[in-house]
């Protein structure tokens, strides 16, 4: 049974803030934690050799890209959120379907994602990271960035799954339920 416009919108903008809030609480609480139970640089001892965790504040962005940019980059991030929530409220009418939930979900982890850095980069000057790949050379990274980076291949595998149909399956259509959007 489908909704009307008004109604799906108002759920998935539920679906939406709801993902979105609990990443961000994720994301904040566990900056505040590593910046109070562990010094600048401090490091854990890796986990069965793949992670550990260690305290940076990054300025810049991975791999020390645009170093002391932070005011610049936290900008750049609150754009990228307002044009996330332009797109999620006018997705209907930019490609002519509802969103997916999956689509929905990926937007608000990207959303999340962008506006925990964000306040990180407005509130301290710069990003709390303490996630740190020992078995590959990776810049260290946060629950945000997570978000972003899952968001965004989320987006890229719903896309690719309904041009690979041929358009005629968008997942939760093509199983009979509602679109979010």
């Amino acid at each position: 049974m489908a909704l009307n416009g008004k109604s799906s919108l108002a759920r998935s903008g539920g679906v939406f803030a709801g993902v979105a809030a609990i990443w961000l609480v994720i994301d904040q609480l566990t900056k505040a934690y590593f910046e109070g139970a562990y010094a600048l640089g401090q490091a854990s001892e890796a986990t069965y050799g793949l992670f550990r965790f260690r305290l940076v504040h990054n300025t810049g962005m991975a791999w020390g890209m645009f170093g002391d940019s932070t005011f610049a980059l936290g900008v750049m991030s609150l754009v990228v959120c307002a044009g996330i929530v332009a797109a999620f409220v006018f997705y209907r009418r930019l490609t002519g379907h509802a969103a997916t939930m999956l689509e929905t979900c990926a937007l608000s982890l990207v959303f999340a994602g962008g506006l925990g850095n964000a306040i990180d980069r407005f509130a301290q000057a710069y990003v709390v990271d303490f996630i740190d790949l020992t078995f590959i050379d990776f810049p260290v990274f946060n629950i945000a960035d997570i978000g972003v980076t899952c968001g965004f291949v989320l987006l890229v595998a719903g896309y690719l799954l309904a041009t690979r149909s041929g358009g005629e399956m968008r997942g939760d259509e093509a199983e009979g339920r509602d679109a979010a959007v």
